[in-house]
């Protein structure tokens, strides 16, 4: 059952939550430490662009394989434990790096890492979603992204700057501690168990699902690409290259949070053909650049309107896939829209790697836009005919 409060106290007055943004930030944190670094650690050991694209595309694919079962999981243990245990295989794998940085440790390491990735993805939305009324529910989506978004702002560059300045082996070891430390939050939230007659409910109709998946699914592709490869494009500046996904984080934070508040202000699904917009012309910025002598304001432009629109698709994504589940499917909700994320961020940095080694870096960037621009925009046609046959049989 929901954590029962009164919108009147606010979130950060509603139990569990203050912790969840904690528990958020440190295990997420963690994670963004290690996200540009170790592509960058496969391709100045040698490693070609597409597998060093391949480092994340492995981390990914444990990670949805995971989060097919995480629903199952918090009908079993419930979510502190599943939390628990996720950012248990998520930090402390990191110290095995220190043994060696070849592509098979490497790809190993990365494929138990995005195993318990897949449990934090999956729980954490749905805790979130358990812990708050329905009214407060694009709000609370945004806070914890904002939470989320700020660990990022701050881990990204400085995982960069530390692995330039010094080496890799402080990298390793924060990315492995600060997940670990997540745990002390865990501790702090309510027992929640999803009951276990909640997949008994059917399923929620694809024609729904469709667009806000693809939404989330091929605009994570694109920052999949954008963070495994510009450290790479611009490798000369990768102080540069951590501002950059530092600001693009930081825009991120507040279109979460943007998102959220109109959706809970004037409806559900409004914000997100505008907020595909700003991806789409945060890519095109990036390309413009990238054919260029990339000026530093041009990057900085590419990165607030990239990362603002990011962030207003994956708030209005999952709380467009929330609001179709309803209560009952919050878990498997979590669950698929997660998958998207994740699934598109490791075929983004995959595919946009193989662009990358065959054509040069601005043509990753348009492709990208290109993608943006059309595949959601399929969807929902797509979507709306679905509805319009089930409706008509």
């Amino acid at each position: 059952m929901p954590v029962a409060v009164e919108s009147r106290r606010g979130l950060l007055r509603t139990r569990g939550m203050p912790a969840a943004m904690v528990m958020g930030a440190a295990a997420f944190g963690g994670w963004a430490v290690l996200l540009p670094v170790v592509p960058l650690i496969v391709s100045l050991s040698g490693g070609s662009d597409t597998l060093a694209g391949s480092v994340t595309a492995v981390f990914m694919a444990a990670t949805v394989v995971t989060q097919l079962g995480v629903p199952r999981l918090l009908r079993r243990w419930g979510h502190r434990w599943v939390l628990a245990a996720g950012c248990m295989l998520l930090g402390p794998p990191s110290l095995l790096l220190l043994l060696s940085t070849e592509s098979i440790p490497v790809l190993a390491v990365s494929a138990v890492r995005g195993s318990g990735f897949g449990m934090l993805t999956v729980a954490s939305s749905a805790l979130v979603a358990e812990l708050v009324p329905r009214e407060m529910l694009g709000r609370a989506t945004g806070a914890q992204g904002i939470a989320v978004a700020a660990a990022q702002m701050v881990g990204l560059p400085a995982g960069l700057a530390i692995m330039q300045h010094w080496s890799a082996t402080p990298v390793f070891v924060i990315g492995a501690l600060i997940p670990a430390l997540a745990v002390v939050a865990i501790t702090r939230l309510p027992a929640i168990h999803a009951p276990a007659d909640r997949t008994s409910q059917g399923r929620i109709p694809l024609a729904v699902l469709l667009t806000p998946w693809l939404a989330i699914a091929i605009s994570a592709a694109a920052f999949g690409g954008l963070s495994s490869l510009l450290p790479i494009a611009i490798s000369e500046r990768a102080s540069l290259a951590g501002v950059i996904l530092a600001v693009s984080s930081g825009a991120t934070l507040i279109g979460r949070y943007a998102a959220g508040s109109f959706s809970d202000r004037l409806g559900v699904g409004r914000a997100l053909v505008p907020a595909l917009t700003c991806v789409c012309l945060g890519l095109v910025l990036f390309a413009v650049a990238a054919a260029t002598s990339a000026p530093v304001p041009l990057l900085v432009c590419a990165a607030l309107a990239f990362g603002f629109g990011f962030g207003a698709v994956q708030n209005e994504s999952l709380v467009m896939i929330f609001t179709a589940a309803g209560p009952a499917r919050f878990g498997s909700a979590s669950a698929g829209w997660n998958i998207g994320f994740d699934a598109g961020t490791g075929f983004g940095s995959l595919a946009l790697g193989a662009v990358a080694s065959a054509a040069g870096y601005s043509w990753v960037f348009a492709v990208a836009a290109t993608a943006v621009a059309v595949v959601p925009a399929a969807g929902m046609v797509v979507g709306r005919a679905l509805g319009r046959r089930a409706a008509a049989g």
